[in-house]
């Protein structure tokens, strides 16, 4: 891999995996999948970065407030909580989008840390070129994510293995894969195709 890369992790969290509020089918194993990239991430010396939605109990993201979603990973809720099966280690650096009431976020890029540093803004500090990306759910956060790192100018590689989809449509997450393809995003299938 001739450019510095990232891997990044989106909303692997407790309300979007089985018998969490807004759950996405199968979404608990990803986090098994993630821990291979993670191991890799880890043993290469690269930086990770996972994002969280970080929601105040009251946003017109909500369908109580207007919104399409149920109420979902509300600000230290253990519903917010990432997935007790994803291993992060302590150097993750974590990202948390969607505080505002009256934003969506969907993206990871409208994520900020503790500091209030901006996923580009950390990444281009890390001298990062490339990210990698798996998480939930295709054809939302990880569809934005990857479209905005794109816009961003970075590299993206989309890890198939580790991503699913809500598809409140049918067909949904195939759409979100097309158009991720079409704006030039790549592909791996399994930890075993990186290269570095």
């Amino acid at each position: 891999m001739e450019k510095k890369a990232a891997l990044v992790i989106v909303d692997v969290q407790n309300d979007f995996c089985p018998g969490g509020s807004l759950a996405v089918a199968e979404g608990d194993r990803v986090a098994w999948t993630l821990n291979g990239y993670v191991d890799r991430f880890t043993a290469a010396g690269l930086p990770i970065v996972a994002t969280r939605d970080w929601h105040p109990a009251k946003t017109s993201h909500f369908k109580i407030y207007g919104g399409i979603w149920p109420v979902h990973c509300v600000q230290n809720s253990p519903g917010a909580e990432f997935h007790p099966s994803l291993r992060l280690g302590g150097s993750v650096m974590i990202m948390s989008k969607g505080a505002a009431p009256d934003v969506d976020s969907y993206s990871g890029f409208d994520g900020v840390d503790a500091s209030g540093v901006g996923l580009a803004a950390l990444l281009r500090s890390l001298g990062v070129a490339e990210i990698f990306v798996g998480g939930l759910a295709t054809d939302y956060c990880i569809k934005q994510t990857v479209l905005d790192g794109l816009l961003h100018g970075f590299a993206v590689v989309l890890l198939l293995d580790a991503i699913r989809g809500v598809d409140l449509a049918p067909g949904d997450s195939a759409r979100a894969l097309e158009e991720m393809y079409r704006a030039g995003a790549q592909a791996v299938g399994a930890v075993g195709e990186l290269r570095f």
